[in-house]
């Protein structure tokens, strides 16, 4: 009888137990996977289209938007002392002059005006004794000339009284304090504001060139001066110009490019702010400006660009010298808004007894402010620098 022999794979001793080859193994299992990934990806590819189908056209545009937006120009500061120069072009463009850019193309902006009047309540309007601004020897100082004002210097007036312009006799009229921001970057403007007749008070902004020599004019012709800090907006499509103050910004930083703006010329009595509608209404960050204008002597006049500021909360709490802006004569860029608007700064002037009233360098302002100021004081009315005012009316808490 014949006995049929046992199978054994080839290599194995006679007897072994048969196994699956280890490769064949990893060979089908490495199929499969790559099977469920090729199911994978053409269902996605089935279902993109409907996907797309179902996403907003606001979600389409906003995502649009993240990727095409330009660059914040709160992320291209420059840290002081470095000063970026800005060309002679108006801040307040033209239709003649939409040509005149800066460097990179874009033309530099003022942050949107607000329209309001804002008049003081009567608890914050009651006359105060004016003393006239002497240079008395240390210690000698009379209690109206140091009223609610801290010194600079202990024993000596304030910066802001040893820089004020003479008060001029009012003879009782109501009083007009017209500030004209923005000075100093358009010159050929800034030219023609210094040469109005009539007594104003020309706040030049901490970037404009040959600021000692355009100061050094504009005081000689008898304007008060003052500095034009710039601050943050509140949309960060408009552009404040260099070495701004930002809320995101250390103390440290803060007061390092306040110290280079108030380094920037003499003989200013005060600053006020350029834009700022944002930073003016951070009490954290404007607390840090008041304590450096106190520490200066200086006064303090707040734009208003804000509903929300805290400006004149904080100087009040501080024992800082200020003035709220009444009125802007300016925000609308057309010759009968303009005019509209400085009958406003008369009527107001008659109810509270004295306005502060703030314009810029355009061109339609300087056409009505030349027969303006040739005329007012004939309609009972006294032109008079910021310090008048802020003398009678924002001296202390």
């Amino acid at each position: 009888m014949k006995t049929t022999p046992k199978h054994t794979s080839p290599g194995r001793a006679e007897g072994a137990t048969f196994r699956p080859n280890l490769g064949r193994q990893l060979g089908l299992a490495a199929a499969a996977l790559a099977a469920i990934v090729v199911g994978y990806l053409l269902i996605t590819m089935v279902r993109a289209p409907e996907q797309a189908k179902k996403t907003s056209p606001t979600e389409v545009a906003d995502a649009s938007t993240e990727h095409t937006s330009p660059e914040p120009w709160y992320k291209k500061q420059s840290p002081p002392p470095e000063l970026i120069t800005v060309p002679d072009a108006p801040l307040f463009p033209e239709a003649e002059e939409e040509e005149i850019a800066l460097p990179d193309k874009r033309l530099a902006y003022e942050e949107a005006l607000p329209r309001d009047v804002f008049e003081q309540q009567p608890q914050f309007t009651q006359a105060q004794p004016l003393a006239p601004i002497v240079k008395p020897k240390p210690g000698q100082e009379t209690p109206e000339q140091l009223a609610a004002v801290v010194p600079a210097i202990p024993g000596q007036l304030p910066t802001w009284l040893v820089n004020a312009v003479a008060a001029p006799d009012t003879g009782g009229k109501p009083m007009i304090a017209l500030v004209i921001d923005d000075m100093g970057v358009d010159r050929k403007r800034s030219t023609r504001i210094i040469d109005l007749k009539g007594q104003m008070t020309l706040s030049f902004l901490t970037y404009a060139r040959d600021l000692a020599e355009q100061t050094g004019r504009a005081r000689k012709l008898g304007h008060e001066l003052m500095l034009h800090v710039s601050m943050e907006p509140g949309s960060k499509a408009v552009d404040p110009g260099p070495n701004a103050l930002l809320t995101e910004l250390s103390e440290i930083e803060i007061r390092r490019r306040l110290e280079w703006g108030m380094g920037r010329f003499k003989g200013y009595v005060g600053i006020n702010n350029h834009m700022g509608s944002k930073f003016t209404s951070d009490e954290k960050s404007m607390r840090i400006v008041i304590e450096e204008i106190k520490r200066r002597g200086l006064l303090f006049l707040d734009s208003r660009t804000s509903g929300r500021t805290v400006g004149i909360k904080l100087a009040r709490e501080m024992g800082v010298p200020h003035a709220n802006r009444n009125v802007f004569i300016d925000h609308v860029n057309e010759i009968d808004s303009v005019n509209t608007q400085l009958h406003q700064v008369e009527a107001v002037a008659r109810r509270q007894g004295y306005v502060v009233a703030i314009g810029h360098p355009r061109e339609v302002t300087l056409k009505a402010l030349g027969p303006w100021l040739k005329t007012v004081e004939g309609r009972g009315f006294k032109l008079v620098p910021l310090t008048t005012i802020v003398r009678r009316y924002g001296v202390g808490p």
